[in-house]
């Protein structure tokens, strides 16, 4: 008789444990189930909501470029269907805190990889090699970094693209810092500037625009590297593992090259080829 009353309260504490767990599966609706597969869930993912051919939320609502392509792609190998899918507008200078937060599951935001970053987060990939370039019209003669010259080159305030010209390679270039890259290129497209600076995806994101079609061209100078990864969570290294292997099967199906076309094509926008998992090019 005791035997039996053990056995059967240790069954209804069982149960009971059993349904807590089931409970909070199903409320697991923030940054991503922990299982990594969609369920009934959702995932929230960080891009940036104002870099046209890269992360850029439109008019009606929408998202597109490359970044949301990738993170997309991520999020199906990761168990997630589109409509499962908050994306959240990630700031450069909150990316770190986003993830440390646990306000999403994953950055793909044009996020360079970089030592110091690599402190206080993980990084899966990298998915795309950039190049700190210019952009310019297209009948411009700029055609090396030293004819910048005496020339107006543009960036955003507090750029490091920017003054890494002016240090580097045109010391004489007459630089002009605005608030946003938006102003940068209706400066170029005025005749305000000659010139804007940053990375070839952004500025190609740009010149992609309809309204940009054909009026501007990439100089191709390759002034850096610049290595996006997909930012994570320090020490969630499962999901790393999890977003390598889905980068690995968007380069491997094709769908990566498609990316890289419809978000940059009409740039001619000549793009490194997809690059290794784990490799950094310095």
């Amino acid at each position: 008789m005791k035997l039996r009353k053990v056995t059967a309260a240790s069954a209804a504490a069982l149960v009971l444990a059993l349904t807590a767990t089931a409970c909070g599966g199903d409320n697991k609706d923030d940054a991503g189930s922990g299982s990594g597969s969609g369920g009934g869930g959702k995932i929230k993912v960080g891009i940036k909501f104002d870099q046209p051919g890269l992360g850029l939320k439109k008019p009606d609502g929408s998202f597109a470029g490359f970044d949301v392509d990738v993170a997309t792609y991520v999020a199906k190998q990761l168990g997630y269907k589109p409509d499962q899918i908050e994306f959240v507008e990630t700031k450069s200078a909150d990316r770190e805190n986003a993830l440390a937060r646990g306000d999403v599951k994953f950055i793909a935001a044009t996020y360079s990889i970089n030592d110091e970053r690599k402190k206080k987060v993980d990084f899966a990939g990298p998915y795309l090699l950039a190049h700190q370039d210019l952009l310019i019209k297209s009948d411009s003669d700029i055609s090396k970094g030293t004819d910048l010259n005496g020339k107006k080159l543009c960036s955003v305030t507090g750029s490091t693209s920017a003054q890494n010209v002016q240090k580097s390679i045109a010391p004489d270039a007459k630089l002009k810092e605005v608030s946003s890259y938006s102003e940068c290129i209706a400066g170029l497209q005025s005749g305000a500037v000659d010139a804007v600076t940053t990375d070839d995806s952004i500025l190609a994101g740009f010149a992609s625009q309809e309204q940009y079609k054909g009026k501007f061209k990439l100089a191709g100078l390759k002034l850096s590297n610049e290595n996006y990864g997909i930012g994570v969570k320090k020490g969630d290294t499962a999901t790393v593992d999890k977003i390598n292997k889905a980068l690995e099967q968007m380069v491997k199906d094709g769908a990566w090259d498609k990316a890289v076309k419809d978000n940059f094509g009409p740039a001619e926008y000549k793009n490194e080829p997809a690059p290794k998992i784990g490799v950094i090019v310095k």
